[in-house]
């Protein structure tokens, strides 16, 4: 791997190419000839139609707090407090970088929400999977039903009925009852008085659906784009984590930068007025001086709020209990090189961003839904068996209600088996429209891929020149620092000397103080950028730096400042530097350390 530090060259503000200039500018348009784009790999080819969501790729998210932070474990989910002691804070609790975001990855609610989502378009999966086997439908009507009736009709319409009548003698030689007829006018109501209870099962397959292999594709394609969906929000909740921390420790810079500026500004503006009453100074040095504490008061006063502010976000990317707020326990350093190009990173970042194969899958899940809009105009064929059952109790239809006997009960099964077609020979057209619909999505995704690409690119590219940028301004913010403090102290020997004004002291104070600023900025830029380019590449290694701190001297520039020559890029960290140099990989020039 190489380093960052190698082959960086800053020209008057502008990158310098890096062509050594040994070589001619004939051969240098021959060798930057450009690429023939239709030769580039294609993405689909090289990833897969459907690219599984790959979790090695990234360390897992932790499930359990370790027992150090058992306390500061997420409030339940709908936790709502209603009561101004339940959000007072009662705890102020240091936390490392490393703290952080192993609180984020167990407390956090958008990571759970990710993880909710896998598992539903894993259900959903195993939902459209069931459209392999059988269904097997139970219906019962009347468990058991109960069933009365009476109907009348009117009596005009009615002929005359002979019923038999019993008589209460018994036949001697048959032993049954004697009956007589008798013709009863009218006959125009009939009475009924039933227990009834059906029961069905009916047994379905589909032997031929052409929905079911598309709609199942689709299920499967969504199930893996979950799963680069909860990958993308890890990254996401760690970066976001790491550039909280990184901004309360740069609120924290700002906070001590501040108190260290109104001590100082305290200590002038007392030496104004001791020597104003001295007779040896005048009211305007008195006034400069409390217009100087007063500005760094002012200083003081915004950095606290947004120390506040940044204390509170934390609280909020790490989803702490209600009366924490915790506090950077580290004060901000450079965390560490990066070794990898900027071409290694481009394509590193191509090779493991899941957002481009999110949109890989969209491209396979509307092919699979336009596939499965054909299928509404496709036959179906399907396997049915049907049973049932029924049983009655009762009688109906008698004239009335005291000849309905309750004893007699008719009961029966029924089975039937069939094969059942169905096909939608027209529907307007329908079908067709939503199959070019799925088919303009699909294309739509392809260049939506392409938009992304580029994107990725150059937020890879600026997180990149960032970072540049960032070790360059360490090193120069460093400089300003030491100078600053220099002149603020010869400033207050002219003073004491009576050879200068306050005015000077004043002016030295503020540059101290926006150059100490400015350093803390550099520091956070260059953490930020860092922690932008572990995210946008997938690339996690770092080499790590050691404590960083200012030099007691101010260090000489290495490079002249008229003309302004290429010079190369200082390492943010001096201490992994050999021999106190290490080698430009471009034109193998030599990196002084910074400090």
């Amino acid at each position: 791997m190489r380093r960052i530090t190698a082959g960086i060259c800053l020209v008057a503000g502008v990158v310098s190419s890096g062509v050594p200039p040994a070589l001619s500018k004939d051969t240098v348009q021959v060798e930057s000839a450009l690429i023939d784009q239709a030769t580039l790999p294609n993405a689909i080819d090289s990833k897969g139609a459907r690219p599984k969501a790959d979790p090695s790729v990234i360390s897992p998210a932790l499930d359990a707090l370790p027992p150090p932070l058992l306390p500061l474990a997420a409030p339940p989910s709908l936790a709502l407090p209603d009561a101004p002691s339940q959000v007072r804070i009662h705890e102020l609790r240091p936390l490392t970088l490393e703290e952080a975001l192993q609180l984020a990855e167990v407390n956090s609610p958008q990571l759970k929400a990710a993880a909710s989502r896998v598992d539903q378009a894993k259900s959903a999966l195993r939902a459209a999977i069931a459209a392999w086997y059988p269904t097997v439908d139970l219906s019962a009507s009347g468990l058991p039903e109960y069933f009365k009736s009476y109907s009348y009709r009117n009596p005009d319409f009615v002929p005359d009925r002979i019923v038999q009548r019993p008589t209460g003698q018994i036949n001697p030689i048959t032993g049954e009852e004697i009956t007589r007829p008798v013709t009863r006018d009218g006959y125009n109501e009939r009475y009924g008085r039933e227990w009834r209870a059906n029961v069905s099962l009916q047994v379905s397959w589909d032997l031929i659906n052409p929905a079911r292999v598309p709609q199942i594709a689709a299920a499967r394609d969504r199930f893996e784009r979950a799963g680069d969906a909860y990958l993308i929000a890890l990254r996401d909740l760690r970066l976001e984590a790491q550039r909280a921390y990184f901004d309360l420790q740069r609120a924290d810079a700002g906070v001590r930068i501040g108190q260290d500026s109104v001590k100082a500004s305290l200590v002038s503006y007392r030496d104004a007025r001791a020597r104003f009453n001295a007779g040896v100074n005048t009211k305007l040095d008195v006034l400069e001086a409390e217009t100087q504490l007063a500005r760094d008061r002012d200083t003081l006063t915004t950095n606290l709020r947004d120390q506040n502010d940044q204390r509170r976000n934390l609280a909020r990317v790490l989803d702490l209990p209600q009366d924490v707020t915790p506090t950077a326990a580290t004060p901000a350093r450079p965390l560490g090189l990066w070794e990898p190009s900027l071409q290694e990173s481009i394509v590193a970042a191509y090779n493991y961003r899941e957002e481009l194969d999110q949109l890989i899958l969209d491209i396979s899940i509307n092919n699979s839904q336009a596939n499965a809009s054909l299928a509404a105009v496709q036959p179906v064929l399907s396997f049915v068996n049907s049973t049932s059952a029924s049983r009655s109790e009762g009688q109906s239809g008698q004239p009335s209600i005291s000849d309905i006997d309750m004893g007699d009960y008719t009961y029966g099964v029924e089975n039937s088996t069939a094969l059942r077609a169905s096909w939608r020979l027209f529907d307007g057209g329908r079908a067709r429209a939503e199959y070019r619909r799925s088919k303009q999505a699909a294309e739509q995704s392809r260049f939506d891929f392409a938009d992304l690409r580029d994107q990725i690119r150059y937020e890879v590219e600026q997180s990149f020149f960032g970072l540049r940028a960032a070790i360059q301004s360490i090193e120069t913010t460093a400089i300003e620092v030491l100078s600053s403090k220099e002149s603020l102290r010869l400033s207050q020997l002219r003073v004491q000397a009576g050879v200068g004004v306050q005015r000077e002291v004043v002016n030295n104070q503020r540059d101290v103080t926006q150059a100490e600023l400015k350093y803390a900025r550099a520091i956070n830029s260059y953490n930020t950028n860092l922690a932008l380019l572990q995210r946008r590449t997938g690339l996690d290694a770092l080499v790590a730096c050691n404590a960083v701190s200012l030099p007691s001297t101010k260090p000489e520039l290495d490079q002249p400042l008229i003309p302004i020559e290429p010079t190369p890029l200082k390492t943010a960290c001096p201490s992994l530097a050999t021999d106190g140099s290490s080698v430009d990989q471009t034109e193998g020039s030599p990196v002084q350390p910074l400090w």
